[in-house]
């Protein structure tokens, strides 16, 4: 779930076969679609140049960049690093080294497609960094054609193809023997959409300046690339419905191998993701392949406590090889079709398969369909149920949502005029006869808001539910804090309409404010909360422990007081501070 899972305000559900108003049809709107995911960041080592001496000196006492110097340093003779595959050249800007689209993987087209990943071919030479790769192949993004979210989001699609296993880095220092703390950053868009340059927020570049940090982001295998169970057809497709992670996997053994160059510590590693990127960090937490490969773990709104059965994905691919009108003998097709074909194939069998009804968080590895899967080896068990992974217990988490998720009224101002006879409606479709209790208690605890803000609290609530239940599951374990959060600042923009939506958060985490002003309204108010915000992060990616002077103190978590800390124009830590709303509807 990406940038536009939060606004998966595409398609629509109908819930009856009469005809809808405009705000009916909105509240039973399909809330997880495919909107190219639609549902959930030197010099050579014999010596500098000047130029990036200058670049170097600068950064390491945060001083601004002069006026008669240039913000960017591009030359073949700065910025250069040496990895276990070659030398790779980036740039300088403002103090901090930059590359994009460096290798970590072989491609993964034609007989590689559907196997784990191979290591990158070995290079002559200085490989030029400085331009992202390419992104897995994946659906056309529907969100372009809603005009608030792609003004809203205003993403960067890439270029797509098959030789896609690619990381970026943003690191204030190279080759300098510091050990930095490195925070790697994993795409949101479910397991079937983004990349690691989707949205301006994943600029690592304020981050690592902020923080003395080394930042990477990077792009793996999606949906049936990625996620396509064929174990079923043959042992050399024993990991395929896995192979995505395992990709993620080998960007971080490529960390491991090569960080230290770009003044990282190997020894320090955090792992971060938001929506289906959260999912991805709760799902490495128990993977025996990914142990001791990361340090810190933090999960934004995609506590995904469950992978997917072997059951539900082996219908799914024998669906995919039905829409392609191939049998069970041709399985090794797949490997020669146009990946556009395949891609294709994978959504309409997985639209057939979806749940009917509303978005229904509480069945959300149903709703993904494409997704890492328990096979007994790569991931033995589910990432959170029935527990926390006991081969993660000595890895901190740090976990939270947003206010209102994906229940925003983001090109539908018309959401805004919702009555009590609607908000009943709506939350029926999902709670049955369950809703006016639950609208009775909610209602109790926010008196002053109007219908559609009760409608979107109750809604985004087992999304909140999750992130509890997933802290409660970590501290269950005695050893390492889990810190809980809850990210309730709502943005100005639109009328207020989008509140404090699916995504909201991110530009806060890599201080990104200004450079996402349409998310945000730029100016000095986000600015503050996201020095807070990205200082915590930094924080927690340091030691472990993401209490730091500009917030209230932030205790780590407990089942008994569930303390939570809220984001907000006024941070407040608080214990305790929706039980009753939360008890609610876990028990419709």
């Amino acid at each position: 779930m990406s940038a536009d899972e939060s606004l998966i305000n595409g398609e629509r559900i109908s819930t009856s076969n009469q005809k809808q108003t405009g705000l009916q049809k909105y509240i039973s709107r399909r809330l997880l679609m495919k909107s190219s995911a639609t549902v959930l960041c030197a010099t050579a080592a014999s010596g500098f140049a000047p130029g990036a001496q200058a670049a170097v000196k600068k950064e390491s006492t945060n001083a601004p960049v002069s006026d008669n110097e240039p913000s960017i340093v591009a030359s073949d003779e700065t910025a250069i690093v040496e990895t276990v595959s070659g030398k790779v050249r980036g740039y300088i800007r403002d103090g901090i080294y930059t590359y994009k689209g460096i290798p970590y993987g072989a491609t993964t087209e034609g007989p590689a497609r559907f196997m784990p990943p191979q290591k990158a071919k070995p290079w002559t030479g200085v490989r030029s960094s400085m331009q992202y790769g390419r992104v897995s192949p994946q659906g056309a993004r529907d969100g372009w054609d809603h005009d608030e979210e792609a003004w809203l989001f205003s993403w960067d699609d890439g270029i797509p193809g098959e030789d896609c296993l690619r990381v970026n880095l943003w690191t204030p220092g190279v080759n300098d023997h510091k050990k930095r703390p490195v925070m790697v950053w994993l795409h949101g868009g479910g397991y079937y959409a983004g990349s690691g340059q989707e949205l301006r927020s994943y600029d690592g570049e304020r981050l690592s300046r902020r923080g003395d940090v080394v930042v990477v982001s990077l792009n793996h295998r999606l949906g049936p690339l990625g996620y396509l169970n064929l174990a079923n057809y043959g042992d050399r497709y024993a990991s395929s419905s896995n192979v995505g992670m395992l990709d993620i996997v080998a960007a971080l053994e490529w960390v491991r191998d090569n960080i230290s160059n770009f003044g990282g510590d190997p020894g320090n590693v955090t792992i971060f993701g938001q929506s289906g990127g959260g999912g991805k960090v709760g799902t490495l937490m128990a993977m025996p392949d990914a142990k001791g490969l990361f340090h810190r773990a933090i999960i934004q709104s995609g506590s995904i406590l469950r992978a997917g059965s072997m059951e539900k994905t082996e219908q799914l691919a024998a669906s995919v090889l039905s829409e392609l009108n191939l049998s069970a003998s041709q399985v090794d097709e797949l490997q020669k079709l146009p990946v556009q074909k395949l891609i294709d194939a994978g959504a309409a069998a997985l639209k057939k398969m979806q749940p009917p009804g509303m978005f229904d968080w509480r069945k959300i590895a149903d709703w993904l369909g494409w997704g890492p899967v328990v096979d007994g080896k790569v991931l033995p068990q589910h990432p959170f149920d029935p527990g926390a992974p006991k081969m993660s217990a000595d890895v901190p988490l740090l976990v939270g949502t947003t206010l209102n998720e994906f229940f925003s009224a983001i090109g539908h101002p018309e959401a805004e005029a919702m009555t009590q006879a609607d908000l009943k409606k709506g939350v029926g479709n999902l709670y049955g006869e369950k809703a006016a209790s639950i609208i009775e208690i909610f209602t109790a605890a926010h008196p002053h808001e109007k219908p559609f803000d009760i409608f979107s609290r109750i809604m985004a609530a087992p999304i909140r539910q999750s992130a509890v239940t997933q802290a409660g599951l970590k501290a269950a374990l005695g050893a390492a804090a889990a810190y809980l959060y809850w990210f309730a600042w709502k943005t100005p923009v639109l009328d207020g309409r989008p509140r404090a939506f699916h995504c909201s958060e991110l530009s806060f985490c890599f201080d990104n404010t200004d450079r996402c002003e349409n998310m945000t309204g730029g100016g000095a108010g986000p600015r503050a909360l996201a020095a807070n915000i990205s200082d915590a992060w930094i924080n927690f990616a340091r030691k472990g422990d993401p209490n730091h002077p500009g917030i209230p103190h932030w205790a780590a978590f407990t089942a008994e007081n569930c303390p939570t800390m809220i984001f907000d124009k006024q941070c407040e830590a608080r214990n305790n501070p929706d039980t009753k709303e939360r008890q609610a509807v876990t028990a419709a």
